[in-house]
């Protein structure tokens, strides 16, 4: 195998893996969207607050159990808890908000909810600010490095345990949320309530509790997100949910908003494109990559490459 092609396929490994996170939180954006048709601005910042309790429950436990000379257990007990605790508190801010801002604006034009929106992002994004402090912030780095192609006696890719980790949750979660979604009782009544909420409340679906449970499948996704980026990357910082936010709804948008398969496939091919720009490109051309490809697709696909073509909600 040439280094041409080596470097090509370690790029795409990259990408699939940060493609996978992406995809993540965008399930988050694209499930509020299909049921209420709310651009949930806040989502992104919903996901860096998770973040910020993630270091403190991991740091704290692992303080707890040991510190450094913690053993293997102690950190894999340290991550299970962390994702069992990290989307229960995501999720229940996240209904929370819906409870007190957005659902007193349901029958509001449409315009009130989604300034409301970016203003719960601000606010969550200066709770980040008050709670870690502006600057960047180190997050343990507690998954190994070591090359798992190594196994099989290759080496010249990386695929590393810390891709499995992220691999190994995130596509779980969204072959679980699909199957949710199409076979569960609430999972119907999230389906019916998206095509017409008098509809479903006419059939006896309480309309505003399937909201709350999108929300909190929702936040719980952008939560699981959440830890698995911190033990990814390493690093955080309050201005971090902006970013991830903003490629999230970009992948939310480019696979066709209210699809769950779209907000997947957007996030792989936003995560690929970032990757693939990065090295033959460069790192400040990504971002323009990114939503060059955006506007060609939308030119020829408006409602998105998995999307419906349905009436429009805002």
């Amino acid at each position: 195998m040439t280094a041409a092609l080596e470097l090509f396929l370690q790029h795409c490994l990259i990408g699939l893996t940060t493609g996978s996170l992406f995809a993540l939180i965008a399930l988050g954006y694209t499930m509020v969207y299909g049921i209420i048709g709310l651009i949930n601005f806040a989502h992104g910042d919903l996901f860096m607050l998770g973040s910020f309790l993630a270091l403190t429950v991991i740091g704290g436990m692992m303080q707890a159990l040991g510190g450094p000379a913690a053993g293997a257990g102690a950190v894999i007990f340290a991550i299970a808890f962390s994702l069992l605790i990290v989307p229960i508190f995501c999720a229940s801010l996240n209904v929370a908000v819906d409870r007190i801002v957005y659902r007193p604006l349901r029958d509001a034009p449409k315009l009130a909810p989604l300034v409301s929106a970016i203003g719960v992002s601000y606010i969550f994004m200066n709770i980040g600010l008050f709670w870690r402090g502006a600057h960047p912030i180190n997050f343990p780095n507690l998954v190994s490095d070591y090359n798992l192609l190594e196994l099989v006696g290759y080496s010249s890719v990386q695929f590393t345990v810390k891709d499995f980790l992220v691999i190994g949750i995130t596509v779980p979660l969204m072959i679980g949320l699909t199957l949710f979604v199409k076979f569960t009782r609430l999972g119907t009544a999230m389906r019916a309530t998206e095509q017409s909420q008098l509809a479903a409340r006419l059939m006896g679906i309480n309309v505003d509790r399937v909201i709350a449970a999108t929300f909190a499948i929702g936040g719980g996704l952008a939560g699981a997100a959440s830890v698995v980026y911190s033990l990814y990357i390493n690093t955080i910082s309050f201005q971090m949910g902006f970013q991830n936010g903003l490629y999230a709804f970009t992948a939310a948008v480019l696979g066709g908003i209210g699809s769950l398969p779209g907000a997947v496939l957007g996030g792989l091919i936003i995560g690929l494109v970032r990757s693939l720009g990065s090295a033959y490109i460069g790192e400040r051309w990504t971002s323009a990559l990114i939503f060059a490809i955006l506007i060609v697709i939308l030119v020829f696909r408006p409602s998105g490459l998995l999307g419906a073509r349905a009436r429009e909600k805002v």
